[in-house]
């Protein structure tokens, strides 16, 4: 049973770290500092070096010896492997719509894109909205189970997109992306769902480079660049 609530605990802090990398609230280039995270969770050091070690398999994480464990920045060739498998994914699933859709699936997409246009809504309520449409429209193929391997490799990506998202502001242009996607997938154009789904999950490279001009430092320049370890991270 102790071993057991271990590998529960050591998942669970695994999950809330890499929730907080995703999530930029641990952003790009960040010092991590495994007393003061475990202080933060209420847990020993433990868990946390495993969800650090785990985290940096991912490569979400660095880690330097002699000089410590830091937030990767945002790697745009991992970003393009990323959302080249997802795209493969999700335009292949399209091709799979059966003649009559579930309508039931169909209404919770309705319903989605519904709170998707709400004005008070929250960046992170939005991301977690687009989630589900994604995956909702991937249950429609019959596919829904493959959302999930799609999300955990998508680590790198899903920190672009928030990026992109803080810097546009309003997801109100993704929502209409949406509603264009929807639409097409309703009204039984294949085509035109593939080509507004593609033109829809490459607008994060639009974002990377937009952002990139005027914060660089969120990026990495070099796989090999070592940072060093000071009040403030400074990577040279």
């Amino acid at each position: 049973m102790a071993q057991s609530n271990r590998r529960t605990s050591r998942r669970a802090i695994y999950t809330t770290l890499r929730q907080m990398v995703l999530t930029l609230e641990l952003p790009p280039g960040a010092a991590l500092s495994e007393n003061e995270l475990a202080a933060s969770l209420g847990v020993s050091r433990t868990p946390v070096r495993e969800g650090l070690i785990l985290l940096a398999q991912e490569g979400l994480v660095q880690v330097f010896p002699q000089i410590g464990s830091f937030v990767s920045r945002v790697d745009p060739a991992q970003v393009a492997d990323a959302q080249f498998l997802r795209e493969a994914v999700e335009l292949a699933s399209l091709e799979d719509l059966p003649a009559e859709l579930d309508e039931a699936v169909v209404g919770e997409l309705r319903g989605n894109l519904e709170q998707q246009r709400r004005e008070d809504l929250g960046l992170e309520e939005f991301f977690a909205l687009d989630e589900a449409f994604h995956q909702g429209l991937m249950r429609l193929s019959g596919h829904g189970n493959a959302w999930t391997t799609v999300a955990a490799a998508k680590g790198h990506l899903d920190r672009a997109r928030r990026l992109g998202l803080y810097e546009n502001v309003s997801p109100a242009a993704f929502a209409a992306q949406h509603d264009e996607i929807f639409d097409a997938v309703v009204g039984g154009d294949v085509p035109l769902a593939r080509t507004a789904m593609r033109t829809h999950l490459r607008a994060v490279f639009n974002d990377i480079e937009r952002i990139r001009a005027h914060s660089p430092e969120l990026f990495a320049a070099n796989s090999e660049t070592v940072p060093v370890r000071r009040s403030v991270v400074v990577w040279e």
